[in-house]
């Protein structure tokens, strides 16, 4: 983990260290999010045991409580800009998989967070009100691990579990200087090595694929 975060902190210093951007935009989104199947391995709480499973993750997007994210962009250029994101997404182990492994509970989903530092490329003046945009960043997962194993072990609260990435595409429709609306495709990856009670471990790779709807504010 300190590897992680001496990385992040590399990465974060040359655009920290820039003169003031010309721009600002804050942007929050919702939306739908999804989550494909994934293994899920550790060692069981209390006993050590081995277990080992594909998981086929449920995203419940609109379940409370709902998936959203925000994030800030600086725009060191009219085209070019850097900044954070933090989104709020959720994955659900499905009952009957979850029991068959030994658990109760086995979710992320007071976030399974993404913290980011952003790039985006953004094509101005082309489309009329309309802005094409890409970006990526690097960053770790923050989830709030929510596992029950059947002997009554609960993990229940954050960590930071791992490495994490994303890649975004969309487009922003001007409605006035300031304000704008966007939709968007979100891909995040990121993975995980969460600590359990009583000498377990649960670790996964988590994919996230999102449509995503917001508004933004510039100054």
């Amino acid at each position: 983990m300190r590897k992680t975060l001496s990385f992040l902190a590399a990465f974060a210093i040359p655009f920290l260290s820039q003169p003031a951007f010309a721009e600002m935009e804050l942007s929050i989104y919702g939306g739908t999010q999804s989550a494909p199947h994934s293994r899920v391995s550790g060692k069981y709480p209390g006993t050590g045991a081995n277990y080992d499973a594909l998981i086929g993750w449920e995203g419940k997007s609109t379940a409370p409580p709902p998936y959203y994210g925000a994030r800030a962009t600086w725009w060191h250029r009219p085209d070019l800009g850097f900044g954070v994101e933090l989104t709020h997404a959720k994955v659900y182990a499905p009952v009957a998989e979850r029991s068959a492994l030994g658990f109760t509970r086995m979710e992320f989903t007071d976030g399974h967070n993404i913290l980011t530092f952003n790039v985006t490329k953004r094509w101005n003046d082309r489309f009329g009100n309309f802005t094409p945009y890409a970006g990526a960043g690097i960053g770790v997962a923050i989830p709030h691990v929510d596992v029950t194993s059947a002997n009554g072990h609960r993990s229940y609260g954050y960590q930071v579990t791992g490495p994490a990435m994303r890649l975004t595409a969309g487009a922003k429709y001007d409605l006035s200087d300031s304000w704008a609306l966007f939709g968007e495709y979100q891909f995040t990856y990121s993975s995980n090595k969460a600590a359990l009670p009583a000498g377990g471990s649960l670790s996964t790779d988590i994919i996230t694929n999102a449509i995503n709807f917001g508004i933004s504010y510039s100054f």
